[in-house]
């Protein structure tokens, strides 16, 4: 019986002792991974995180997204945003926009990463959303509080306010607009930067053109994006073999999902809190879809009406059908916009490709990681260095820009 409690006490003795060296041991992998994680949160608050795409490169700041470039174009050197109240000194207080200039800006945090889409979030209450696309969209909205915006511009580039809610700028070799959707203004401040107002639930909207792509079709883009009419953007191209979508929203009720169906064909899914319907502009790379000279558009499974118009394309929404056009771009580029107008909304489907393949799914689809700006997204967005792996770990406050 004592040799039994000697050799159990034994056995017992041992089992501690591996306890304990794994608990050391992970103990030790765990006092690294603080520590890194300590000192990536206290860099942060002192320098910049820099971001770099595909098609885009920015700094997140501890109050400003700094040296937003598009293609290797800077579009504006700084972007900050903060509440009325605190730039106007009271929730009543009156703003002369063309007298806003240096804004401190709300403090700034990663909120949400994809592989195209970062989200950053205000502490004045708004978002602001950075797509990696040939855009290079930035996407400013106010919450449920006013807010001022405020992008100081780079050495090289003017603005010229072309409405009361549209600012132009141009660069070397690279234009921009800035485009209030909901209330607000926009302007051009005694510094020569851009200014915003947005009431609350209001956004402003920052699309980038290369050299001569602004033309009429893209000012009609534009014009559907700041009345409303068009509530999103998508974005579908091929990245080192791989399809990538990325989805731009312009309102809170709206949200999309972009994703390839099989070899030839791309599956737009939009949901939408409000019935009335909207149109959803996607631009696809021809290797996408199969052909751009026989695109065909079925929504719920079914074919829709291709439109011959803009203006009957527009009288689709509220209509008895859905309707879409396809307007192909300069033919090197081997790129086409197609505009589906949903006749009415909550959820929908549109399924985008060649007429040729008769628009089924051979169940191989290849989904590919894409939401809308609303929901949370993946981490591990490319080219975000630490930060991306602190967000992986579930450590986002730790890593909280904060003034």
């Amino acid at each position: 019986m004592t040799l039994f409690d000697d050799t159990d006490a034994m056995n017992r003795n041992a089992v501690a002792t591996v306890i304990v060296t794994a608990l050391v041991t992970v103990s030790l992998v765990a006092a690294g991974v603080g520590a890194s994680t300590t000192a990536e949160s206290v860099e942060t608050t002192t320098s910049n995180e820099a971001y770099a795409g595909t098609h885009l490169a920015f700094e997140a700041s501890v109050n400003a997204v700094t040296d937003y470039t598009v293609d290797g174009e800077t579009m504006f050197s700084s972007i900050a945003v903060d509440s009325q109240s605190e730039v106007g000194g009271g929730a009543d207080a009156a703003i002369d926009l063309g007298a806003v200039v240096n804004i401190d800006g709300a403090g700034l945090s990663i909120g949400a990463q994809s592989q195209t889409t970062t989200q950053i979030e205000a502490e004045s209450g708004a978002t602001l959303s950075a797509h990696d696309n040939e855009r290079g969209h930035l996407v400013v909205n106010a919450g449920d509080d006013s807010q001022v915006v405020e992008a100081q511009l780079d050495g090289s580039a003017q603005a010229s306010a072309e409405s009361d809610d549209r600012v132009i700028v141009e660069s070397d070799s690279r234009s921009g607009v800035f485009l209030v959707v909901g209330d607000g203004e926009a302007t051009v401040n005694e510094e020569g930067d851009v200014v915003a107002n947005l009431e609350s639930e209001s956004t402003l909207v920052f699309r980038s053109y290369a050299e001569g792509e602004r033309d009429e079709q893209a000012k009609e883009d534009e014009q559907r994006i700041a009345d409303g009419s068009a509530a999103a953007e998508v974005y579908v191209d091929m990245r080192d073999g791989e399809t990538v979508a990325d989805t731009v929203t312009y309102g809170e009720e709206t949200a999309v999902e972009a994703r390839q169906e099989g070899e030839q064909r791309v599956e737009v899914v939009v949901d939408r809190a409000i019935s009335e319907g909207t149109i959803v502009m996607t631009t696809v790379e021809e290797e996408a879809v199969g052909t751009l000279e026989s695109i065909e558009v079925r929504i719920d499974g079914e074919a829709a009406v291709q439109a011959s118009s803009q203006s009957e394309l527009e009288s689709a929404i509220g209509g008895d059908e859905s309707a879409y056009m396809v307007s192909q771009h300069a033919e090197a580029e081997a790129k086409a916009t197609v505009y589906v107008a949903f006749n009415h909304f909550s959820e929908r489907t549109a399924s985008i490709g060649s007429a040729d393949d008769g628009g089924a799914d051979d169940g191989s689809a290849d989904k590919t990681d894409t939401t809308d700006d609303d929901d949370e997204v993946a981490d591990g967005l490319p080219g975000f260095g630490a930060l991306a792996a602190l967000l992986g770990l579930g450590v986002g406050i730790g890593s909280r820009l904060r003034q």
